[in-house]
């Protein structure tokens, strides 16, 4: 890793070219603009200058462990600063200044690379001539895979033959990670692969003819459209407590697990790994899959405990209100939000990844959590 100016950080101030300084040390942070949780332009109106104060300013954008741990990743180089004393003499030629400077940042960079402890590599630039001096790259991902997992290697192996105790494994999977440029592999087989990556697209795609078709059974079961329009909303509004429910009782259900590597296993593949990367695109919306499985025994306690034409449009309305919530939870980790309300639920929906998984279970909005004391305080 080398060692900039902060004359040569200032120079990187676009989405796809974008530094920042944090703590002296700089980052590339290019391939996470995109995927930053609070927007992109976050981090463009920061970019190219320090952000050591705004990183940990409670008012403005305070950061948890896990985005630390993610700017860690992104490392390139060190902070060159100067601290020689300025002396004034009418002798001191433009050269003479010149070949101090560099002496000194040669000075400054050796002492830098003896106080991080690290081997220093130092080689002769064959262009300028000049003698410069490297960190040797720390391997950040051989480090990671030490204490978890390797985002390079499919994951449901490495937990397979893990064996992590409970407590560790909720530690580690609750820290988000970030992958630049796509998703981390979770099979090493391509068609079990398929069914863990799903485009926010197809949830629309799959469910609304189901919608249309559910809709039209209840009206052809003899429904007027006011008893239809009426139960459909009832419908959506049963799916605003089924979200809260299932995401609260089954997707979080971290206490009541057992110590058995099975149970990481099985809650990794539920809902771990979208908190383990929150901001994979194609682990976010519900695969098929699950999704079905899901409304399989729903459809059923409908149906069982209403007459036939009511359940079908209910149904309708609960899967309705479903496809707006992967929807709106798509829209809240990926989208530059405009609305008041949406700008309100994407900070805290991202509370809830980035500070305090234990709360904020409402996605589309915070009634359920206010109901059941869960609400998060921002």
């Amino acid at each position: 890793m080398k060692v900039y100016t902060q004359q040569e950080v200032a120079k990187h101030t676009k989405a796809d070219d974008c530094w920042l300084i944090h703590n002296n040390k700089v980052y590339n942070v290019s391939d996470f603009v995109a995927d930053h949780p609070g927007g992109e332009e976050f981090i463009l109106d920061h970019a190219g200058k320090d952000v050591t104060a705004l990183m940990k300013d409670e008012l403005e954008h305070l950061h948890s462990d896990g985005a630390y741990e993610m700017l860690d990743e992104l490392l390139i180089g060190a902070l060159f600063s100067s601290s020689t004393t300025t002396t004034t003499t009418t002798t001191t030629t433009t050269t003479t200044s010149a070949t101090t400077t560099a002496i000194d940042r040669q000075q400054h960079e050796a002492e830098m690379h003896r106080r991080l402890g690290a081997n220093v590599t130092d080689t002769k630039n064959s262009e300028t001539g000049e003698q410069e001096y490297y960190l040797n790259d720390t391997d950040l991902v051989a480090d990671k895979k030490n204490r978890f997992l390797d985002l390079n290697k499919p994951l449901f192996h490495q937990l397979w033959h893990a064996n992590f105790s409970k407590s560790f494994y909720l530690e580690q999977v609750h820290i988000p990670r970030h992958v630049a440029g796509g998703s981390a592999r979770l099979f090493s087989s391509d068609f079990l692969e398929i069914f863990t990556r799903t485009p926010w697209y197809i949830v629309p795609i799959l469910w609304l003819p189901i919608i249309a078709f559910n809709v039209n059974r209840g009206l052809q079961q003899g429904l007027t459209t006011e008893n239809t329009s009426g139960l459909f909303v009832a419908g959506m509004f049963v799916w605003t407590l089924a979200e809260y429910m299932i995401h609260r009782f089954l997707f979080h259900l971290d206490d009541l697990m057992p110590e058995s590597n099975y149970s990481n296993i099985g809650h990794f593949l539920l809902h771990g790994i979208h908190h383990y990367l929150p901001m994979d695109r194609l682990r976010l919306v519900m695969p098929p899959v699950l999704a079905i499985t899901l409304a399989i025994p729903i459809n059923y306690l409908m149906h069982t405990f209403m007459p036939l034409a009511q359940g079908y449009v209910m149904m309708a309305g609960l899967l309705f209100g479903y496809v707006l919530y992967d929807m709106t939870h798509y829209y809240l980790h990926h989208a530059k939000v405009f609305k008041i309300h949406f700008k309100e639920m994407k900070t805290y929906h991202l509370a809830h990844h980035y500070k305090n998984f234990e709360g904020g279970y409402g996605i589309t909005s915070k009634i359920w959590d206010r109901v059941f004391g869960t609400t998060l305080e921002l």
